[in-house]
């Protein structure tokens, strides 16, 4: 099974692609899709639509695992990333209803074991868990195959993570 996880952003949008076999999980690619904040925001999102559709072209994703946006202080920066999160859901939702999306905590929780950790070490443990030799750059790829290993390893409750 593929996994694509995408980490939501206007400027930059992570994404990282996982192969899943039985208990096996290795990285196929990753990185991020970027725009430009002198462009107009229509644009912009015409740019990560068309960039997460040669995504699905190139990888052929099974399943599609957002993390879920959270907001607790800037407003303006919540709605360009809601935006955008848009953008990249219509262009997934047009090629497969297997969207999942969770939690900065669920994805925290099933990475470390605990909803508390920070970035460090969420991506220290993707690292071991994927075994890569280094740490996963920029942070929103190594953000997104975060989200695609929490994917996998929700395998068996993935219905509850459905988007609908």
């Amino acid at each position: 099974m593929v996994i694509l996880g995408i980490d939501p952003g206007l400027a930059t949008m992570g994404y990282g692609v996982i192969e899943v076999e039985g208990e096996k999980r290795r990285v196929i690619q990753f990185g991020t899709l970027t725009t430009k904040a002198a462009e107009p925001t229509p644009q912009r999102l015409r740019s990560i639509f068309l960039g997460v559709n040669q995504l699905m072209d190139i990888y052929q994703p099974d399943d599609v695992a957002f993390e879920e946006l959270f907001f607790s202080k800037n407003v303006t920066t919540g709605i360009n990333v809601s935006q955008a999160r848009g953008a990249a859901l219509v262009a997934v939702a047009t090629r497969t209803e297997n969207l999942y999306e969770y939690t900065p905590m669920q994805i925290k929780q099933a990475i470390t074991g605990w909803g508390g950790a920070d970035k460090h070490q969420i991506q220290m443990m993707v690292k071991a868990l994927l075994n890569m030799r280094e740490i996963a750059r920029p942070d929103d790829a190594a953000d997104a195959l975060a989200v695609a290993l929490t994917h996998a390893n929700s395998m068996k409750m993935k219905k509850l993570f459905k988007i609908q």
